[in-house]
């Protein structure tokens, strides 16, 4: 029995996937920027190497991203804006695709119907293979927005595959192969990410206006501890799910009966 199917699920043991064939094109939605290099950085740079489109969606405007309380804060937009155009520069190069931002107010997300119809929007518009976002049922998870984000994108893969969910985008719809979610409780697909590690923290590094705030990095003694927390934080993935001599990981719960 298939996780969306109703009814009872089947007992076994959980299994594990590893690497999915490289998608044609791909679809990561993260609440605010530097959420998709978090989340999915390498497994994006891997991909994209080999030819996948990478398409980033930015739920929100970044503006509660810095801990200065006299901030110019549409100074402060504009900036995570810039940064996040230059990360998928960075992580995907001439395989970068589309970056769109729907602005909504950081820290205000809400997984609204109105919303859920343009994630669907966005999703029958660029036709992805694979979508990627936030797991919505990590536990005790106490950012508001990245768990909206999730729910955003779940409930806006079901609105873009079903042809009578919102006919007013006057677009076809579409019904993306498999939707992998970062930062889940119970991970069942690995990404052997182990040549693209450097990738990740390239794109990581170009939101400078976070190097305080999320990265805890205000010179380069602690960038290079952020780095190297990265890289152990892979390794020790690795080890526990890696397979065929991966030194790095990037580890997912994947939803392919779309």
């Amino acid at each position: 029995m298939a996780a969306n199917e109703p009814g009872q699920p089947q007992p076994g043991p959980r299994l594990i996937s590893y690497d999915l064939p490289v998608p044609q094109s791909a679809l990561a939605i993260g609440a605010h920027p530097d959420d998709v290099e978090f989340g999915a950085g390498a497994t994006l740079a891997k991909w994209a190497a080999a030819g996948c489109t990478v398409h980033h969606l930015v739920l929100t405007d970044g503006s509660k991203g810095t801990w200065n309380p006299d901030a110019d804060i549409a100074a402060l937009i504009t900036a995570r804006r810039d940064e996040q155009r230059e990360a998928a520069r960075r992580l995907s190069g001439a395989n970068a695709g589309t970056v769109i931002f729907l602005d909504q107010v950081d820290g205000e997300l809400d997984s609204s119907l109105w919303l859920r119809g343009e994630v669907a929007r966005v999703i029958r518009t660029l036709r992805p293979a694979v979508v990627l976002g936030h797991d919505p049922w990590k536990r005790y998870r106490l950012h508001p927005d990245h768990r909206h984000a999730g729910l955003l994108a779940c409930d806006g893969i079901v609105a873009a595959r079903d042809p009578h969910f919102f006919r007013d985008h006057g677009l076809p719809s579409h019904r993306p192969d498999h939707l992998l979610l970062w930062e889940a409780d119970e991970p069942d697909h690995v990404e052997d990410v182990s040549h693209f590690v450097t990738t990740k923290l390239n794109a990581l590094e170009a939101h400078e206006s976070q190097f305080e705030s999320t990265m805890k990095a205000v010179d380069e003694a602690q960038v290079q501890a952020f780095r190297e927390r990265i890289e152990t934080r892979l390794s020790a993935l690795a080890q526990q799910y890696g397979t065929g001599g991966a030194t790095a990981v990037e580890i997912f719960k994947r939803i392919s009966d779309l």
